[in-house]
Parts: structure tokens; sequence; C-alpha cells
């Protein structure tokens, strides 16, 4: 057993509208159980007892048939639970691991075969102000890069969005896709004029930058988020063909806040009306990106 307390994450109701046959989840995680994958960082936050059981029934409640797993900064290098999540899946799971520049060739090779899709570099404080123990910053992603390039990786980049804005131009050479967590860490008290924001909107209307709507990590006026929504319009107007959907289940360090996965689906529906646009967000982008 544990020597920290475990909390059980929340499940999700059934969405208003059913899922396009193929959706994706593109960003969620997988913790446990912990006698079988022990934790190699201390967490700064109750770990939720979501192993790859739950996390596929959470999927299947909302009529997801893909999901994408993001290692967690408390499994450091360790991608064992995610390359075992992902076999016992049947298909329906990929991963983004954790590495620095000490990551070889053949293991992201190996990694690649076993169904990874790319890295995750974090340069966020966690919520006591520290930066989070475990996590690679994006200033070490410059020397990894023609390694991901050659085998058809990708970084995903969880920053604030004046950061992204500063390190974006040095990845475009490498002709990867460059992936923003969490709505591209935008600051919503300095609206859609911001110019960060509104040069974020140009790299993604050239197709150099995919980024992830997942609304949670940018405001807690949930359920109906309206002061995501004009960031939301914009990136949709920008190029969905460069949006991806992801809830972030099971909401670390939430508690009671979590929000319902069901719910956050129908955002979706009411925000993008076209079915071609939600067929791009939910299906095509991350079977593209993903390999599904």
């Amino acid at each position: 057993m544990p020597d920290f307390k475990t909390v059980m994450p929340r499940m999700p109701n059934p969405p208003s509208h059913p899922q396009p046959a193929g959706a994706t989840d593109s960003h969620s995680h997988v913790f446990g159980p912990y006698d079988r994958y022990a934790l190699v960082n201390p967490p700064n936050y109750e770990p939720p007892e979501a192993p790859v059981e739950r996390h596929l029934q959470m999927l299947d409640k909302v009529g997801n048939r893909y999901g994408v797993l993001v290692q967690p900064a408390a499994y450091g290098f360790d991608c064992t639970l995610i390359q075992d999540a992902i076999a016992a899946s049947g298909g329906r799971l990929r991963g983004i691991g954790l590495g620095g520049p000490e990551l070889t060739a053949p293991r992201i090779a190996e990694l690649d075969r076993a169904g990874f899709r790319g890295l995750r570099f974090v340069d966020m404080l966690d919520p006591q102000g520290r930066p989070y123990i475990g996590a690679v910053s994006a200033a070490r992603l410059i020397e990894m890069a023609p390694r991901l390039a050659a085998v058809g990786w990708h970084p995903e980049l969880w920053a604030k969005i004046d950061h992204h804005v500063e390190v974006i131009p040095k990845l475009i050479p490498f002709g990867m896709p460059i992936v923003l967590d969490h709505m591209a860490g935008i600051d919503v008290a300095r609206g859609t004029a911001d110019p960060a924001f509104q040069q974020l909107l140009r790299f993604v209307a050239d197709g150099h930058v995919w980024v992830k709507t997942s609304l949670c990590r940018q405001s807690r006026d949930y359920p109906h988020y309206h002061d995501l929504k004009p960031f939301h319009d914009a990136l949709l107007a920008a190029n969905p063909e460069r949006l991806l959907w992801g809830s972030d289940w099971p909401y670390l360090a939430m508690g009671a806040a979590s929000p319902d996965v069901g719910t956050l689906i129908d955002r979706v529906w009411d925000w993008v009306p076209d079915p071609a646009a939600r067929q791009r967000i939910f299906v095509t982008n991350p079977g593209e990106i993903y390999g599904f």
C-alpha cells in the first residue's frame, strides 16, 4: 500500500450528444495501482486511483473510442505504466512520455513501437510556486528536437503563453508538430487582443502549432466557461485543423472542483456548431497526430 493518501477520481456522466465514431480524448492520465506502479517523485497533490481499467471506463462512459495518456512528473522518466496501459488497451491508447537529453535514439524508437508519439516539456510552477519535481523544461528541447523529428514525434509544451511565443520560433525550423497544452496557457485577464495571443493565432493559422482545448486549467468558471469562449472562438476561426480536445481527467489537485468529462464534451458541441469542425477536433486531428 502507498504511504500517502489517494483519492477516487470523478467519473463522468454521458454527454448530451453522442460522440462521433473514433472520437479521441487527447489529454488524460493514468495512476496506479501503486503496489505495482510506484511513484518515482513525491507528488504535491493527493494521487488519484486512476488505473487503465478506470480510464477506459471513463472513455466508454462518454463515448470516446481513443485516448492519449500524458506522463505525469510524479512518475519521472519511468514510462512503464503508460507502456503497459497502451498494451492492455487493444489499440485504443497512445502515450506522451517524459525524458531529457539522456533519452537515446534507440530508446525513443523502442517507445515509438510501444505507442508513444512525443515528449512533454513543462515550464509551469506547482501550486506552491515551485518547479514540478521531475519535469523537463523546454530549454532542453532544442538539443533533443532532431531525435524527435527523426522518428516522427512531437514536443508537447505546458507553459504560459509568453513562454510559448518565445520558444515556438526556435522549434519551427525542425518541421515537427508543436502541441500546446491547456489552451496554450492563455492569460484570460489580458483578453483576446493580447499581443501574445494574437501571435499564437498566427502560429495556429500557419499550421505550425496544435492547441489542446482543455478548459479546466485556465478557468474555474465551470460548467459554462464563459470567460474562455472568446479565446476558443478565435482559435477555431484561425484554424480548426490544428485544434485537439482533451479532458485532463482525472483532474490532479482539483478535488471537489473537478469537472464532469461529459459536461466538457457538451461545451464543444455548444461552441462548435459545425459538424465538420467537430469531426476535425474529435476525430481527424488526433488521428493525424497520434496515429489512431
